[in-house]
């Protein structure tokens, strides 16, 4: 796999959205999230869960709108990794983007909203989260979330694959098997299943700090 056909992943990728475990997206609204196409690597696990890619929320937003809590045992900040390593960088952004909380949250969304101004993305891509707009209310997997007042917690596990195109001074992908399990403050624990996650990260030069630039999400 080199970097020119993983960039052109992104390029010719299929938006998907699809919350099952963690569910937000109703059965006309699923598959919305996760980017893929035919051209991108085998993935690693299987099954649908929320991606870093679009979004469903409660009520239509206005441009100023942001999420207003902390999610339950809150959030990782760039500043809590070495923003050198690309590895903890691509970590911390993966579970920001994968941790939600329907006591503060509307749906999947605000966790990109945190994750865009905490920093841990280039200036590009939070713009892109930004940007986004629901266009419908969160279907029924959301909703049982909701009614059992429950939150994500992530578990990552690194997934190399051989053909992973090779670090540059200012620009490294990795990828990612991610796992977000639902549990409810009524001691619900929902089904969780791993999605595999590939991130390009770029920077300005050698040495500097690493921001996500993109996630492609199988």
């Amino acid at each position: 796999m080199t970097s020119s056909s993983v960039r052109g992943i992104a390029a010719t990728a299929v938006t998907v959205l699809t919350l099952t475990a963690s569910g937000c997206g109703s059965d006309s609204d699923v598959d919305e999230r996760a980017r893929s196409s035919t051209s991108s690597p085998a993935a690693t696990g299987t099954g649908p869960y929320p991606t870093p890619s679009a979004s469903r929320t409660a009520a239509p937003e206005s441009p100023g709108s942001r999420p207003t809590g902390t999610p339950r045992g809150g959030t990782p900040r760039p500043g809590d990794v070495e923003q050198t390593d690309a590895d903890a960088v691509s970590r911390g952004a993966l579970t920001a983007l994968w941790t939600f909380d329907t006591a503060v949250d509307r749906g999947p969304h605000d966790a990109e909203l945190r994750t865009a101004d905490a920093g841990w993305l280039t200036k590009a891509y939070a713009d892109r989260l930004r940007s986004r707009r629901p266009q419908s209310v969160p279907g029924a997997q959301w909703q049982e979330w909701v009614r059992h007042r429950a939150y994500s917690t992530v578990e990552l596990e690194k997934a190399e694959e051989a053909a992973k195109p090779a670090d540059t001074g200012t620009e490294a992908w990795r990828q990612w098997a991610v796992t977000t399990t639902p549990s409810g403050r009524d001691r619900w624990t929902g089904k969780a299943a791993p999605v595999a996650a590939y991130v390009q990260l770029t920077r300005t030069a050698a040495g500097t700090a690493w921001r996500v630039a993109d996630v492609i999400v199988r």
